[in-house]
Order: C-alpha cells, then sequence, then structure tokens
C-alpha cells in the first residue's frame, strides 16, 4: 500500500470546505463573489491506541441548500438524500465536489491540537446541509509494529455523512467560514476475534463555541492515554513525544481528567476541572509515580 508523507497529507487537507483543491491563503486574498461563499474544513483527530491509522479517503464533497427558507428542509431524510449524488426533484440543493486528491491518509498525524485544512473554496452561497466523505477499500492499522486490515463491515456504507443544518459554522469573515471535524479513531476502530473493523465516527466543532483542555504528562516512560469526561461527554488524547496534549471541540462544563498509565506508574484522576469557551483549562504539569 501506498503511504502518503506527513507533507502531502497537509497539502491535501488543505483544502477546507469547497470545490478545488487550493491554498487558504489564496482564498482569504481575493474577495468572494456575489452569491458565493468561501468555506474551510479543518480534519483533526481523537486518538485511539495505535501506532498508525491508514484511511482511504475518494472525495469529499458538500450539499448545499441554496433555498431563501432552508428550515423547511429539517424533516427531509438526508440519509436517503446523501446516499446519491443527485437531488431529486429539488433544484434548491446543489452536490459541490471539493476536488480532494484520493488517497490513503494515516489519520493519527493529527492529535493533540495539530489541524488539517481538508479543503478550502468557494461555493454557492447557501445553508451547507451535508458533508459526504467516500471511502475506499485501502483502510489498515499497525498496532505494536504489526500491520493489520481495517475492513468496513459489510452491512456499513462506504462513506461517512456529516448532517447539518447551515449554521454551525464559525463565520470569522463575511461570507468566509470554517468547520472542524473530529475524526474519533477510539470509537471508529472496533476489534473482534483479532480483526480490525471500521466504523467512522466524526464529530464536528468549531473552536470559539467548544472549550478545550490541555497538559503535559511526565515521565515519558508512563505512555499514558488522557480520557476526559463527565455525564454527557468523553473524549481522548495520547501525549506527543514531549508529553504535551491537548482535546478541543469540548461544551461548557465540570470534567474529570483520567490519566491511565502504563509500565508500573500508578493511575490518576484529576477532577472538578471546568473548562469554558471563553478559556482553555491548562493542567500544567502532570507527574506520575511508581
Amino acid at each position: 500500500m501506498k503511504k502518503t508523507t506527513p507533507f502531502k497529507l497537509i497539502a491535501l487537507l488543505a483544502i477546507s470546505v469547497s470545490i478545488v483543491f487550493t491554498a487558504c491563503n489564496k482564498t482569504s486574498s481575493v474577495e468572494t463573489p456575489v452569491g458565493m461563499q468561501s468555506v474551510s474544513v479543518l480534519l483533526t483527530d481523537a486518538p485511539g491506541v495505535f501506532d498508525n491509522v491508514f484511511i482511504d479517503i475518494k472525495s469529499v464533497s458538500l450539499l448545499i441548500d441554496t433555498s431563501k427558507d432552508t428550515r423547511r428542509k429539517d424533516t427531509c431524510d438526508w440519509d436517503r438524500i446523501g446516499s446519491s449524488r443527485h437531488a431529486k426533484n429539488d433544484s434548491s440543493l446543489v452536490w459541490q465536489d471539493l476536488g480532494v486528491k484520493a488517497g490513503v491518509y494515516d489519520i493519527l498525524k493529527l492529535r493533540n491540537g495539530v489541524d488539517t485544512l481538508l479543503a478550502t473554496s468557494t461555493v454557492y452561497k447557501g445553508a451547507i446541509r451535508l458533508i459526504k466523505i467516500e471511502l475506499g477499500t485501502s483502510h489498515s492499522l499497525i498496532k505494536d509494529s504489526v500491520s493489520y486490515p481495517l475492513n468496513i463491515p459489510s452491512n456499513e456504507k462506504p462513506y461517512v455523512l456529516i448532517k447539518l443544518k447551515g449554521n454551525e459554522w464559525d463565520e470569522y469573515l463575511p461570507n468566509k467560514s470554517r468547520l472542524w471535524l473530529d475524526f474519533d479513531i477510539s470509537r471508529s476502530i472496533v476489534e473482534k476475534n483479532n480483526q480490525f473493523y471500521l466504523k467512522p465516527y466524526i464529530k464536528f466543532f468549531t473552536v470559539k463555541s467548544t472549550a478545550g483542555i490541555s497538559g503535559k504528562v511526565t515521565p515519558k516512560e508512563a505512555q499514558a492515554v488522557i480520557t476526559v469526561f463527565n455525564n454527557t461527554d468523553t473524549a481522548y488524547a495520547l501525549p506527543n513525544h514531549e508529553g504535551f496534549f491537548k482535546i478541543r471541540g469540548l461544551k461548557d462544563g465540570n470534567y474529570a481528567v483520567f490519566v491511565n498509565a502504563s509500565n508500573g506508574y500508578a493511575d490518576t484522576t484529576i477532577r472538578n476541572v471546568v473548562v469554558s469557551k471563553t478559556k482553555e483549562a491548562q493542567l500544567g504539569l502532570i507527574t506520575l509515580k511508581k
């Protein structure tokens, strides 16, 4: 299997939610035409305990509702509409392909606050109701230095539909919006009888409307896994080689942070961590002991 280098991955994902695979600085310097909007989609990852996870992406496209009253379509069967590349009997629903280069990408390169611009471009003005990511068949993962095929179950569709109402985006400049997609590896990969299956779980968020937690775990040999949770939300992080971790896309609230350690180091839990979209919760240095 041909693997894409991190540099090629960054180039690919620098195409936000648009039509053409173009650099983000190009759209920011050009005035958006009348009746159009510039959109960017950024990809990040909530990691799992693997060395690498390679996902085969064939294409990314948007379904845009250009009608004046998009709320009238809130009860539409978006699963049925998303199963086709054509919006039958409704000329106000327009599919636009983002021109993402098909290839195999290591999703685990995106973690601890790292983003990759998936697509950026100018599309028709309207409410973006669907983001459709079509998947290939060459998925795999590496765990403990051993490579395993990663198969989509036969009863699962070979694509991911992210359903939106159109008002979720961060409009950081007039007619220029962006949205983050969080590919949650820990929930997307299922192991059964030493075989691995891919059931993509992707949620969306904007940085300005959600909260975050960051910190640093030492020593490195503890190989910690971070779980942030409360009664309604759970998120994960793997510290990088320096021990740093960051989790974003959380709702405001009170969380517990569980540090699951290995190699003889004791686990620890930090409780009553208050997070808010107005200020990131910074835990500082967390020192684990045997």
